[in-house]
């Protein structure tokens, strides 16, 4: 009985059988590559490419990231340890330069919120300050609202927008109630660091970033 001779090359989509050579379907069968429309092989081959260089960049990005935190980090100790001195502020946002003044890179400390139940009798608050004023509340005020309490695709509602409802300042006791509910709603469960790069030519010019936001390049 002959035994199947098997050669797989996952990274040009092939399968070798006994010589012949396949392609994995999305069904998850193999089909003759000789089977194969030109015109698929070619957007393969394609997609795979681009593939293997996204999973190159997103590795030294990967590396850029935790070498940098890595740097950024032995570089405090060190100030601490060796002057007692800190970089950064209470919230821990934190800028390093170059000598020269040419380079920065800037860690920003930003804190994950979520809101609480409080949020909910806010808006029942809220809801009644707009019935009552229906006709005479001004139209952006409602614009607010609605988008405040519209869910985004995770059903979060939109931070952003609760936030500016603080800024307004309306004379009513249930909206001041509402707005207290709001701040009694909001729970900070961490923080996340933001590290960024920024370059010029000389001190007397704009800094710029560097890129590496994918979109942005």
């Amino acid at each position: 009985m002959d035994v199947a001779i098997f050669e797989e090359r996952p990274e040009e989509g092939i399968t070798i059988m006994n010589g012949n050579k396949f392609m994995l379907n999305a069904k998850g069968g193999l089909d003759p590559i000789g089977n194969v429309k030109e015109q698929y092989q070619l957007e393969d081959q394609t997609v795979r490419k681009c593939i293997a260089y996204a999973r190159e960049a997103s590795a030294r990005i990967t590396r850029l990231k935790t070498n940098t935190f890595a740097d950024l980090g032995a570089l405090d100790a060190l100030l601490a340890e060796k002057f007692g001195a800190k970089i950064g502020g209470k919230k821990g946002n934190r800028t390093y330069q170059s000598y020269d003044g040419r380079m920065k890179v800037t860690v920003q400390v930003s804190d994950q919120i979520v809101f609480g139940p409080e949020l909910q009798v806010a808006k029942s608050l809220i809801d009644e300050c707009l019935n009552e004023w229906s006709a005479g509340s001004r139209p952006e005020i409602q614009a607010i609202v609605t988008r405040a309490f519209n869910t985004d695709k995770e059903g979060q509602v939109n931070r952003s927008d609760v936030f500016m409802l603080l800024r307004l300042e309306i004379d009513d006791k249930r909206w001041n109630n509402a707005m207290e509910a709001i701040r009694s709603a909001i729970r900070v469960t961490g923080s996340k660091e933001y590290v960024r790069f920024y370059e010029r030519a000389s001190i007397n010019d704009d800094w710029q970033a560097i890129t590496i936001d994918l979109a942005k390049a």
